[in-house]
């Protein structure tokens, strides 16, 4: 029935710009689950990323959208053959039938049991748990030891994968052992070889602690109202001292901060991570990071991340 489901019960989180096809592909065919974020990816670009990774490798991988903004390249993914698609921050029953008409498995992250209960009900065929600990936009509230047994006991025989805060081995099979069918990491793949997260970025992550991802309203620009989990750096601690002001009244609204590949601006307060390429003051850019940073002591190749990871939790489990 869950045949699909890997052999090594990790999944690399979709984590937008940073995660491109060759991170993805490597933990697919590592055996894990790679993915790519596809919200904002345009048609013709989201079918060529799914044939990239294709070529690369024939295990399942995932695709995500964030259904705060329109889902433009969903039948192209689908027609390039997508083999998972999951949808977050929205409802997924407008495109549910969708998925499952192209062949693809369905996947909802829920927050919450209600949620679980409506993604059972369009047919999710598996569900992504989030909690409060995850990095980046984060849909949840609630902690994952409060949360994760609640969306266990609501899914039955769906299998639940659960993400926020995951990066070490030992967190993996304690997880495993409350009953997750897997786990998903996003951070720890952020700090990875193939991950397109800038140099500077990445140094950051291994040199942070737990208590320096924090969950803010600071970077609005480019997707309001939603928080998310980033390293505390100057943008952050000054906006803070100038009272957390809103939109259109913050301290340095505007600052050019660094330019991308492209020689395009990017301003203070943008969502947008820096990525490769990218030149400019990257401290004060929007650094996602889950609350297992502090875990982080290396940059390494995906593959071996998510084997240090399953033979950690395989010792633990032992």
């Amino acid at each position: 029935m869950n045949d699909w489901l890997p052999d090594i019960p990790v999944w690399q989180a979709p984590t937008g710009s940073i995660a491109g096809v060759e991170l993805c592909a490597a933990v697919s065919r590592a055996g894990g689950i790679g993915s790519m974020g596809m919200t904002w990816e345009a048609e013709e670009e989201g079918a060529r990323k799914i044939e990239a990774v294709r070529r690369i490798t024939d295990k399942p991988f995932m695709c995500n959208f964030a259904l705060a903004f329109a889902p433009k390249c969903l039948d192209n993914v689908l027609n390039a053959g997508a083999p998972i698609v999951c949808f977050s921050w929205g409802d997924a029953a407008p495109y549910a039938k969708r998925v499952k008409n192209a062949d693809a498995i369905l996947g909802v992250q829920v927050t919450n049991v209600d949620g679980m209960k409506r993604a059972a009900d369009i047919g999710a065929e598996f569900v992504i748990c989030q909690s409060v600990e995850a990095g980046g936009h984060v849909q949840s509230t609630t902690s994952m030891d409060t949360l994760l047994p609640k969306i266990l006991d609501a899914a039955g025989d769906i299998p639940v994968i659960a993400a926020g805060g995951v990066s070490t081995g030992t967190r993996i099979a304690e997880l495993i052992r409350l009953g997750a069918a897997g786990v998903m990491c996003g951070t720890r793949f952020v700090a990875s070889v193939e991950s397109l997260a800038h140099a500077e970025y990445k140094r950051r992550l291994v040199e942070a602690e737990a208590e320096d991802a924090a969950l803010t309203m600071c970077f609005q620009d480019g997707w309001q109202g939603a928080p998310h989990r980033v390293l505390r750096n100057s943008t952050m601690e000054t906006w803070e001292a100038y009272g957390s002001p809103s939109v259109g009244n913050r301290p340095g609204e505007g600052d050019k901060l660094a330019v991308n590949g492209h020689g395009e601006p990017i301003l203070r307060y943008e969502d947008t991570a820096p990525r490769v390429g990218m030149e400019g003051e990257i401290e004060a850019m929007c650094c996602y990071a889950g609350m297992g940073v502090g875990n982080i002591q290396s940059i390494l190749p995906a593959s071996e991340i998510l084997l240090q990871l399953w033979k950690e939790a395989l010792e633990t489990s032992n």
